[in-house]
């Protein structure tokens, strides 16, 4: 800029008496060397020549186009469905809209309606921002064990090869609701997730027992509205074991598994673990009959919440370019929608009857009231509880085999050593 500004004052000292011709001569020289556009160049040399100096840029009004209404009519309809991000969020509010005037519950005026349906992501949210803060996420405990040989006779399935899937082959992964510690005896919640449509169902099982885990899915794919034909799931113990194979083999489920230590393999499901499970109930420790009852009434309204209003968006294709990753999505739509959208062929003419019944006569005021209603219980026996202080596992020291590669000490042992021991 500084050789800029010399080049500038040097053409400018033959500006003002230079003819017309001159003045284009001078415009052409400026405009190579610095790579302005004329009418900058033409607006700098000016400057130059009479000595002027810019004062500082008058500071711009803002304008607001959207109204204090319609900002507290988007703040409601954002609580409303749960905090979604801005792309999904315009995706979901004509539907949501429709169904609240339905209920003759839709407190704003024609005016804010229209501008609430006219406002861009971006802009949805800025407006949301300040409501966003204090919004932080913590980390759970895996729970996942390495199962047994069984696992070799059970094909793998990579993150690359759910591109061309139909619906019906689902992912389903257990959420332990620990509290920080992991001894003694708490519950899971087992989702399952259909990889093409997003349609995901939970539930929650007293523990990860084999049979308790299969029980569990089984009331898992009765709540699905098409036929389940494939199951995936990762290497732990509860799905590795004779009695899910004999299970997927008896109802003809292709049963498939990840890599080892690669949780994007079932990234469809692990993703519904935050979004669903964890946003709805949080990381407290739950282990009473009163818990289980609340939490598998709250998996129904939050799940047909999820599938039937709230948007979800699929990744199209990843591009890398060197260090850089472009990713494309598609539009928002719900799990429903995609269903009845891309793959109708998988639901007969009473299916199909009675999922558009359910999206026509859909209450988000009565799920919204039921799972808060739901939430507030689990949150005040937490409070109730004591706090949970972390330990390590009981059995940590044979867990981990140190002690199977040394013999017992003499203090270590109940009795003696002797020469034949």
């Amino acid at each position: 800029m500084t050789q800029r500004k010399a080049i500038t004052a040097a053409q400018a000292k033959a500006w003002p008496k230079a003819t017309k011709t001159e003045k284009a001569a001078i415009l052409d020289a400026v405009v190579h060397v610095t790579g302005w556009h004329r009418d900058h160049a033409r607006k700098m040399l000016r400057r130059a020549a009479t000595g002027e100096t810019p004062g500082p840029r008058k500071t711009r009004e803002p304008v607001r186009r959207y109204s204090q209404e319609t900002t507290e009519a988007l703040v409601r309809c954002w609580a409303l469905l749960d905090g979604i991000t801005a792309k999904r969020l315009t995706a979901a509010l004509p539907r949501l809209l429709t169904a609240l005037e339905r209920l003759d519950r839709l407190e704003m005026s024609p005016e804010t309606q229209q501008q609430l349906l006219s406002m861009s992501p971006a802009t949805m949210d800025r407006h949301l921002k300040p409501y966003r803060q204090g919004l932080i996420a913590t980390r759970g405990i895996a729970h996942t064990k390495p199962g047994s040989l069984l696992k070799s006779s059970i094909p793998m399935k990579t993150w690359a090869e759910w591109d061309d899937t139909t619906a019906g082959f689902i992912e389903i992964d257990l959420v332990g609701h620990e509290g920080g510690d992991n001894n003694g005896c708490f519950y899971y919640s087992l989702n399952a997730t259909d990889v093409a449509t997003g349609w995901t169902e939970t539930c929650t099982v007293r523990s990860k027992g084999e049979r308790i885990v299969a029980t569990g899915l089984d009331n898992l794919i009765n709540r699905f509205p098409f036929l389940i034909m494939g199951i995936h799931s990762d290497n732990g113990s509860e799905f590795i074991n004779h009695h899910l194979a004999k299970y997927c083999r008896l109802r003809q489920l292709t049963f498939t598994r990840g890599r080892p230590s690669h949780s994007n393999d079932q990234g469809h499901v692990e993703q519904k673990n935050w979004s669903i499970v964890r946003r709805a109930v949080g990381y407290w420790r739950y282990d009473t009959a009163r818990e289980l009852d609340l939490l598998n009434q709250l998996w129904p309204a939050q799940n047909d919440r999820n599938n039937l209003l709230m948007p979800s968006q699929k990744l199209i294709s990843k591009t890398r370019h060197g260090a850089k990753v472009t990713k494309r999505y598609d539009t928002a739509t719900t799990p429903a929608d995609r269903l009845l959208r891309d793959h109708a062929e998988v639901l007969d003419t009473k299916e199909r009857d009675a999922l558009q019944h359910r999206l026509d006569t859909v209450n988000p005021i009565e799920l919204g009231d039921h799972i808060e209603l739901i939430q507030a219980n689990l949150f005040e026996l937490a409070k109730r509880r004591a706090p949970v202080q972390q330990r390590a596992k009981r059995n940590r020291v044979y867990v981990s085999g140190t002690k199977l590669d040394k013999r017992a000490s003499l203090d270590e042992s109940t009795t003696r050593t002797t020469r034949a021991s």
